[in-house]
């Protein structure tokens, strides 16, 4: 007979609430801590559930991908909030990204729906007994972070995190801005692009690395996760690093003058009716005054209006390697990890290893063996990686056909096909397994 006392989940974010929904959904009861707005952290701006605080992209959906192919291993597991992303879309090219309010009004839908989940807000300062996932995130209240710093022997590391600013559409020129997509590819023209010349470009930079910042300390790059850093800081590193990043021009057209730009800086859409974007890249620790006077330096931007401005923190993450087992739980006790705080870093990372505590919390109360994803796959390579005590110096990481074991065929393929060749494998790989594991999944609605 399956334990009836309900697990807690500490964290309503991305984890959190994903596995919040999966353990619901096999029966299990869940208290849902959110410490939000009891307390709040240096990075939110809501109380909601699911709150995308850096970007509101969720990466590629293409399967040559790893961020496309993890995607795909989701669906077939049934997430929940995948199927909410894709809900709340709005228009990127080739990538999911979300209208954020829409999205986490389907996730608190969804939780609501689910009576055996109880939130619960308030800021959990002792880890209680029992089954625990921890799904705090990186930005956890003190005392959370010093209970599991406790647990852990003291392997807890941190890095600096920026998030981008979003502009109002109302105040932007659009007799400067056009719509187009970089590459040649379905859902073209979901992009705003701001063009620049060369003066226009040096100028900018000159004032880019010339501005005041809220974290006045020249970084290293140990203390960066290398998907946020900060534009300037980009830029510190050559004056064409961010013409070849963020702003690179390759594959547009700046129809008033029918040629390629110097530069380009891009702008996504924040919801779908396009009243916000977000400056794609544009990571910042400059102060707000700074924010306004520099970015505004951008052709069509010269009377934007902030939503929100772009801000810097530090995030905390355990050495996971060695301090959780296969399964992200902390050997010796009943508590398992899941989301930025254990080191795997992305928004469908987060999702993912949410839905894996779910799914390794539930066999444990059921007696199965532990969940083992091929290592082929993006979510199973990840997971080895970052549990594998080998793995030294620990950073944050993402999906990556970096971490997949090669291809044993001896074929000579382009990267795009071998990185498609990747997913096939994968895909077929996951398939065998979840069809030994029936007993993880028998009677639970796939998304």
């Amino acid at each position: 007979m399956m334990q009836r006392e309900a697990v807690v989940v500490i964290g309503g974010g991305l984890a959190g609430s994903e596995c919040a929904l999966q353990l619901a959904a096999r029966g299990v009861p869940v208290k849902l801590y959110e410490m939000r707005p009891v307390q709040l952290s240096p990075a939110h701006h809501t109380d909601h559930l699911a709150e995308l605080v850096c970007s509101n992209s969720l990466k590629a959906t293409r399967i040559d991908s790893a961020a496309g192919l993890l995607k795909q291993e989701l669906h077939r597991m049934g997430s929940v909030l995948l199927s909410c992303a894709e809900e709340a879309a709005v228009p990127a090219g080739g990538a999911l990204a979300v209208d954020r309010d829409e999205f986490s009004r389907l996730v608190e839908e969804r939780v609501r729906a689910q009576d055996l989940i109880t939130v619960v807000r308030e800021e959990v300062t002792q880890i209680p007994e029992g089954h625990v996932v921890i799904a705090a995130g990186p930005l956890c209240s003190q005392a959370l972070a010093d209970e599991v710093t406790k647990l852990v022997g003291g392997s807890s590391l941190s890095f600096f995190d920026a998030a981008a600013p979003i502009v109002d559409a109302l105040t932007l020129d659009f007799d400067v801005l056009f719509s187009q997509s970089r590459y040649e590819q379905e859902g073209e023209g979901d992009y705003l692009n701001a063009p620049m010349n060369k003066e226009e470009y040096e100028a900018f930079i000159d004032a880019l690395l010339g501005a005041d910042r809220v974290v006045a300390k020249e970084f290293e790059q140990r203390d960066l996760f290398q998907a946020c850093q900060p534009i300037e800081e980009i830029a510190r590193a050559g004056r064409d690093a961010v013409r070849f990043g963020a702003m690179k021009p390759v594959g547009l057209t700046d129809p008033r003058s029918g040629r390629r730009p110097w530069a380009a800086v891009q702008l996504r859409a924040e919801n779908r009716d396009r009243t916000a974007y977000n400056l794609v890249g544009f990571q910042t620790n400059l102060t707000f005054p700074e924010q306004r006077r520099v970015f505004r330096m951008i052709p069509g931007l010269e009377h934007a209006e902030f939503f929100r401005y772009g801000v810097m923190h530090r995030n905390t993450f355990i050495d996971s390697p060695r301090s959780v087992d296969a399964t992200f739980k902390i050997p010796g006790t009943g508590v398992r990890l899941a989301g930025q705080i254990s080191g795997t870093e992305g928004y469908v990372e987060a999702i993912a290893s949410g839905l894996l505590a779910a799914l390794n919390t539930y066999a444990e109360l059921q007696g199965a063996p532990a969940v083992s994803l091929p290592l082929t796959g993006a979510l199973g390579s990840l997971v080895a990686y970052a549990t594998n005590p080998e793995t030294n110096p620990y950073q944050p990481m993402h999906v990556n056909f970096g971490i997949v074991p090669p291809l044993e065929d001896g074929v000579r393929r382009s990267k795009r096909d071998r990185y498609r060749a990747y997913a096939e494998r994968a895909l077929a790989d996951l398939d065998a397994y979840l069809a030994t594991r029936a007993d993880l999944f028998r009677g639970v609605p796939i998304s």
